[in-house]
């Protein structure tokens, strides 16, 4: 080989050599910058910079796209992964650049855009849709809605033709057969819900519990569990059938007696029921940590402070430094009180230990030298150990631990349950802060939050029943809806509370809870049972004297109808004062009139033999569709000379369904009134509900309007003012009610209408009155019999305007408007 050709081949292999060196230095120099001169040996030290802080890698791409070893580390672990294979958004390239410390590694641009970022910031997520939430006790009331208040209608349609007027009272049969009369065939209704009942039942059980039906068909009562099978009587014993084999009547000393038993047998299934569901509650905070929940459980249940002080994370013992008590604290066999030199115990104990044995003896003297190491005793075990595993028994220690286990994996459990249902209920925020605002209307808040943490199985069965959130719109129209559903005790339809016996229906139930748990309310407000409803009544019907005579009007309805020359006794309103801010120019006054059937018949009054109603007498005054529009006509032109609005209010009605009728003025009243038609049933929610969207569609600019709670009000929205007529209890006024109590937009004042000398007007007057005093919103005035005008109308404008009208103002407000300020 010639020595030209032997310079050719070193140079070339010393090329070879020089570039393979650049490449061993590009490679480390692009991994130390990639690396941020962090050490691979320690992952621990690993520090993260937030996207807008983290310095761009060297020669990276015009699209800002981050190294490929950026993201290698890995959090959860602390490790690092080996970094993958150049993808083919960063494609190597031949060339090289030399910089201050060597040639440089370059990166082509992708061949595409890279992907859109995904921080929060830059890409927000899309608006979530309401997704479809349910539980099994929604399906069930589902299911349950379909015939309930055809089998409400049925009971009554029976109770009017067999002439029975209390509304506790289910028509029996003489025979025991099964025949095809009116009675059976309702019997046996109910004995096809039987399935719909038990599976009611089981969606509102609370743990513990059991439930019992006695509508199954061909059902033993000896085997039913039904507690009021035996304590109780029957209201038709002793009573003789109407005719042969024909339907049996109440007697009043045996439905006396019954009454009386069942309200016994409530109060005290309630109070047991309560106690038994309260003492299976966690004994911890479920909502603390592990290790806290696992403490408070170990604690047991006869240590009163041990949940209390674990929640808050501090020990409620005292001792030692382990948290035992220093009678019970040890570590490696020594006596705390030893250690610490104040137990006589623990030292007296010391000096027998160290005397070897001999009685007396003084201790040895103590050593110079290093301290000895004391050798730990072997653990004993029975003998009976190695037996009691083979056989599967546990030890004590093995069974406490079994039962921590078993509760945190209970308080975990419970815990995710309720999260999973309200963020199902409450998916959004804007859901969430509607929950909110009706918790701190309704005064539930701080109360609400108690339950969630000390009483979370409570809380989770209310949750699921929807008491936490506002009343869906939906339910005003429905035929039947979950706050209609009968509460039956004495045949097992239960209720959602523990304490459920002895409430009417759903709605009832809810509403008392409500008043139970407000902010402010002291002990607990009770439903009065039937005879201590009736026996105020009776009270309050006899507190009635003659109105003011000032207020005689030769024009009032019963004395153009000739129907007396002087006034029924009336019940004085307590004097009248002021809660929320007088009525101003904005805000808004409309009427909603009762127009059910009632309101055309002839008033009538019961007569009771003890507490069973045996029939109905007539009275002596005009119908109370008569007297409701005497009074619109009156309150209509009073306020028409106070904020000099002569065109007038509007006016809804509403039976079993509500209708706008219009604008009503002293103009145009006794046209519009020949309009309106009386009849169908009492359901005053449909007429509420219209006279929200009435009023949200003039001042729809300043609420907004969410799918199932409806128009919330904004806090420029203008005051609702107002005036309801009703002559009797609506089938839903516990829902009106319930649903008042969340509003602070809207001022209602009722005028209740009843028939003279009738308990039952003055029973639905105690509980507005009862409403009236935990919810300063709603006001009532109520009358009966002959009735005077101008005292009524008097009142209801105290209560509608919101201050003290003195007598001479009202009189100016009674002047009618002249016929250039009606027309104008």
């Amino acid at each position: 080989m010639s020595e030209e050709q032997r310079t050719l081949e070193d140079e070339a292999m010393a090329r070879r050599l020089q570039e393979e060196e650049d490449e061993r230095m590009a490679q480390s120099l692009a991994s130390t910058q990639i690396s941020d001169n962090h050490n691979y040996s320690q992952p621990t030290q690993q520090h993260y910079e937030p996207d807008h802080k983290r310095s761009p890698p060297p020669s990276s791409s015009p699209f800002g796209a981050p190294p490929p070893s950026a993201a290698f580390a890995s959090p959860m672990n602390n490790s690092y992964a080996p970094p993958p294979p150049p993808t083919s958004g960063f494609v190597p390239v031949s060339s090289r650049q030399t910089g201050d410390n060597g040639p440089v590694q370059m990166y082509a641009p992708p061949s595409s855009l890279p992907p859109p970022p995904t921080s929060q910031e830059s890409n927000p997520p899309p608006p979530v849709t309401t997704p479809h939430h349910t539980n099994r006790l929604i399906q069930v009331s589902a299911l349950r809605a379909k015939d309930e208040q055809k089998m409400q209608n049925w009971l009554q349609t029976l109770q009017y033709q067999y002439g029975i007027y209390n509304p506790e009272l289910e028509p029996e049969h003489e025979a025991d057969y099964v025949c095809f009369c009116p009675i059976h065939q309702y019997q046996q209704a109910k004995w096809s819900r039987s399935q719909v009942q038990d599976l009611w039942n089981e969606a509102v059980l609370y743990p513990g519990e059991k439930a019992y039906n006695s509508n199954k068909p061909y059902n033993t009562s000896l085997f039913s569990g039904n507690p009021y099978q035996y304590k109780t009587i029957s209201p038709y014993f002793g009573t003789f059938n109407m005719g042969t084999y024909g339907p049996k009547r109440a007697n009043a000393s045996s439905h006396a007696k019954w009454t009386a038993q069942v309200i016994a047998l409530n109060d005290q299934l309630n109070r047991q029921a309560q106690t038994a569901i309260d003492a299976k509650e966690p004994k911890a905070n479920i909502w603390g940590e592990k290790e806290k929940m696992s403490g408070a459980f170990n604690q047991g249940p006869g240590d009163k402070k041990g949940a209390q002080g674990l929640s808050n994370g501090t020990s409620e013992k005292k001792g030692g430094s382990n948290g035992f008590p220093a009678e019970k604290s040890s570590a490696n066999g020594h006596s705390n009180g030893h250690a610490n030199g104040s137990s006589e115990k623990a030292g007296l104990s010391s000096e027998k230990s160290s005397s070897n044995g001999v009685k007396g003896a003084p201790p040895p003297p103590a050593s110079s030298g290093p301290p000895q190491t004391t050798v730990a005793k072997p653990e004993k075990h029975s003998k009976f150990a190695s037996f009691r595993k083979s056989v599967g028994l546990k030890t004590s220690s093995e069974r406490e631990a079994a039962r921590v286990d078993k509760d945190i994996n209970h308080g975990s459990k419970l815990r995710q349950e309720i999260l999973e249902e309200e963020n199902g209920r409450w998916p959004t925020p804007e859901w969430r802060e509607i929950v909110r605002v009706y918790q701190e209307k309704t005064g539930m808040a701080g109360k609400i939050a108690f339950v969630r943490t000390c009483q979370p199985i409570q809380y989770l069965h209310l949750l699921r029943a929807g008491y936490f959130e506002p009343i869906p719109v939906a339910w005003a129209n429905q035929a039947s809806n979950p706050l209609k559903f009968s509460i039956e005790s004495t045949s097992g339809w239960r209720g959602i509370t523990p304490s459920w016996r002895g409430y009417e229906d759903t709605a009832e139930e809810r509403l008392y809870w409500v008043l139970n748990h407000r902010e402010g309310s002291t002990g607990t407000r009770l439903k009065p049972d039937f005879i201590s409803a009736l026996n105020l009544a009776r009270e309050r019907m006899e507190r009635a004297v003659p109105p003011p005579p000032e207020y005689y009007d030769p024009s009032d309805t019963c004395h153009t109808q000739h129907k007396t020359d002087g006034y029924s006794k009336q019940v004085m309103p307590p004097p009248f004062k002021a809660f929320d801010r007088p009525e101003t120019s904005a805000d808004d006054t409309m009427i909603l009139l009762d127009v059910s059937g009632s309101m055309d018949f002839v008033p009538q009054r019961p007569r009771y033999d003890r507490y069973l109603v045996t029939g109905y007498d007539n009275t002596n005054q005009p119908k109370n569709k008569d007297l409701a529009k005497a009074i619109i006509r009156r309150f209509v032109d009073a306020m028409s000379n106070h904020d000099h609005n002569f065109t007038g209010y509007d006016l809804t009605t509403f039976s079993s369904s509500a209708r706008y009728i219009g604008t009503i003025n002293g103009q145009n009243l006794d046209a519009l009134w020949s309009t309106i038609k009386i009849q169908g049933g009492t359901r005053v929610m449909t007429g509420w509900q219209k006279v929200k969207e009435l009023h949200f569609q003039k001042h729809s600019e300043s609420a907004i309007h969410h799918p199932i709670y409806g128009w919330q009000a904004g806090p420029d929205t203008p005051i609702l003012r107002l005036l309801l007529l009703l002559d009797g209890e609506a089938t839903d006024m516990d829902e009106f009610e319930l649903d008042l109590l969340g509003l602070s937009w809207a001022h209602v004042t009722i005028f209740l209408i009843g028939v003279d000398g009738c308990p039952h007007h003055h029973r639905h007057a105690n509980e507005l009155q009862r409403i009236s005093d935990v919810n300063h919103h709603v006001s009532f005035v109520d009358a009966q019999g002959n009735t005077p005008e101008r005292y009524v109308t008097h009142e209801l404008l105290k209560r509608h305007l919101g201050y003290e009208v003195t007598m001479a103002e009202f009189q100016d407000m009674e002047v009618p408007p002249t016929y250039q300020e009606a027309t104008f």
